[in-house]
């Protein structure tokens, strides 16, 4: 879970009473409000936007992989939460040269279990060890639910961005989200984590349905009817939550719960 960065950046465990922590990344944010530590959130990227109102409070450093340095370093954090896929590793590094007594918590979530040993981390972190169990608890709950399913397997085409159409590889927390109701996504590429994909015969033959989610891209109602009508062949082409399919942290235990309750939708036509 912690990731590739950790002989680079590292996720030191500093013990701070009054800790000031800075979020780059939107999903823990909400995880850092849900462990009630949202007052002492003193910065957040823009793509922080849960939970409303609350999170708009919270003093913005811009995005997360281009945020102003200047204004992060102004707020005097003791913690600033970073992720592998969210971040950029040399952005980050920026971060420890200009304050090297910062601790930095880098997290890499790959599947929905390793949520568990995120909510330990900050939980540990942070000493609020009694509401990570709840949510250990309830998430476990959810997994539970789903692995008792009897999910019919299907190939699925994630596309995460149009022009170009990119996918996700079977090594990302989507994939393996979607893997936990039988849907097996097509496009992977060993060598990258979201490649591109080329929509054609060859790769539609393979597909039974198609997910366009609300994020990165924001796939509307209209990009849908258009894939559909120039792929009528595809067996059926949804509109999916990508917060709920893409966001770790609290987040994921709502999400798990989607994700099963739009496979039987499916799965009923």
């Amino acid at each position: 879970m912690e990731g590739e960065w950790i002989d680079a950046v590292g996720a030191p465990h500093k013990p701070t009473l009054e800790p000031r922590i800075v979020s780059l990344v939107p999903s823990l944010t909400e995880l850092l409000f849900d462990l009630g530590l949202g007052h002492r959130m003193v910065g957040r990227t823009h793509y922080c936007v849960h939970p409303k109102p609350a999170v708009d409070a919270v003093t913005s450093v811009g995005g997360t992989k281009k945020f102003k340095l200047d204004r992060l370093c102004a707020l005097a954090p003791s913690h600033v939460i970073v992720n592998v896929d969210e971040n950029v590793k040399e952005e980050v590094e920026a971060i420890r040269e200009a304050l090297p007594d910062v601790a930095i918590v880098v997290s890499h979530p790959l599947e929905p279990a390793d949520n568990l040993g995120l909510f330990r981390l900050l939980g540990g972190v942070f000493r609020v060890q009694e509401r990570a169990d709840e949510l250990c608890r309830r998430l476990e709950v959810a997994l539970e639910a789903v692995a008792e399913e009897s999910w019919p397997q299907q190939s699925v085409l994630y596309l995460i961005w149009q022009d170009p159409w990119m996918t996700v590889s079977r090594d990302t927390y989507v994939s393996r989200l979607l893997e936990l109701v039988g849907w097996r996504t097509l496009g992977h590429d060993p060598e990258m984590r979201y490649p591109e994909v080329t929509i054609d015969d060859a790769l539609l033959a393979e597909t039974d349905l198609v997910l366009l989610p609300s994020e990165p891209f924001e796939f509307t109602a209209e990009h849908r009817d258009a894939f559909a009508r120039d792929h009528p062949d595809v067996a059926a082409t949804l509109l999916v939550d990508g917060e709920m399919v893409s966001w770790y942290g609290s987040r994921a235990i709502q999400g798990v719960e989607y994700l099963a309750a739009l496979a039987k939708r499916c799965a009923a036509g």
